[in-house]
């Protein structure tokens, strides 16, 4: 009988194994027949990841699949051997089954293994984290977002010319509180939702300023989030501060991530990724409205061929007594 059992199982395990080649083949024709590149094959898996507008947030997605295709691969392989194990030892008889005590290559595979599956994850993980924690020493646009109880300011620091040198973003003969030029700058209020204009393809630095308590930076379509930390001073040196790239023109809503008080669930913004000539343009619109103008991000935004107001979220009504949901009326 136990010569019979042992058959069958060998002849099952050819079929079995007869069906994964030929599996393997089908899989491999079918990639190379679509011509589908490992950068194709990425960008359809995500697993419900979204795709990201910057060059960090790419490198997030891509991490994300291919360790998520490899914990798939992991539990494939376990499953396979549960069930393996179920159909290969399954009781057949009374008879005591071959006892061994150890075995040494199998234990040897159960602790390297996984040991090598963790060494890779954490070698890749660090590798993406560095590059989406990375400042450049020269960025080719400064933005300082002062964020505050319940919106944000937008100042516009600097910039590259097309020559590549470095030009001072300020009003011409204004000066701050510090005796430094005034930077260009947007601000939000409970009518108008701030809009942070950006160019694509450049670098830009984001300076992180808190007015009053912890808030948090965060655009879903950058794939990244920075709480905006209060260090009680008018410096930014301890400030948080990263970088991004963006890929693709756009209108991306932004929010703050932090519970940071009353309206925090109405503190909304809104990134435009735009060409970098327009981008210029637009700080040159800033320019000539002036600080003094409260009307200048609607002026500035309608100069350069933009939506004065923004598209992807609205003001909320902040009346402590209202029954009803806030209405997106437009531009006023």
């Amino acid at each position: 009988m136990a010569g019979l059992d042992e058959r069958r199982f060998v002849v099952q395990r050819r079929r079995w194994t007869r069906i994964v080649r030929l599996s393997a083949l089908a899989a491999v024709a079918a990639l190379t027949l679509s011509a589908c590149s490992s950068s194709d094959i990425e960008k359809k898996l995500r697993f419900g990841w979204p795709t990201g507008v910057t060059k960090q947030a790419e490198k997030m997605r891509v991490l994300w699949t291919w360790s998520s295709v490899t914990a798939l691969i992991v539990g494939c392989i376990v499953w396979f051997l549960i069930f393996w194990c179920c159909g290969r030892y399954w009781k057949r008889t009374d008879d005591v089954p071959k006892q061994t005590k150890y075995n040494l290559p199998l234990e040897w595979a159960y602790t390297i293994t996984p040991f090598l599956i963790i060494a890779g994850l954490f070698y890749y993980t660090v590798v993406t984290e560095n590059y989406v924690n990375k400042r450049t020493k020269n960025p080719d646009v400064v933005v300082q977002v002062d964020a505050f109880k319940w919106n944000w300011q937008f100042e516009y620091v600097s910039h590259h010319n097309d020559q590549g040198q470095t030009v001072v973003d300020s009003y011409p003969g204004q000066t701050g509180a510090d005796g430094l030029p005034l930077p260009l700058s947007t601000v939000g209020s409970s009518a108008e939702i701030p809009i942070l204009v950006i160019p694509r393809g450049e670098t830009v630095r984001f300076v992180e300023h808190s007015e009053d308590v912890i808030h948090s930076f965060w655009v879903p379509e950058f794939l990244f989030k920075r709480d905006v930390i209060p260090y009680g001073t008018t410096s930014t040196d301890r400030d948080n501060q990263f970088e991004i790239t963006a890929t693709s023109n756009g209108h991306f809503v932004g929010r703050c991530a932090e519970l940071c008080g009353t309206y925090h669930s109405q503190m909304n913004f809104e990134v435009r990724v735009v060409d970098p000539s327009t981008f210029v343009q637009y700080l040159g619109a800033l320019r000539r409205l002036g600080p003094a103008n409260p009307a200048r991000q609607f002026e500035a935004l309608e100069a350069i061929g933009e939506a004065p107001c923004a598209t992807t979220t609205h003001p909320f009504n902040t009346s402590r007594t209202s029954r009803a949901p806030s209405q997106n009326v437009g531009c006023a």
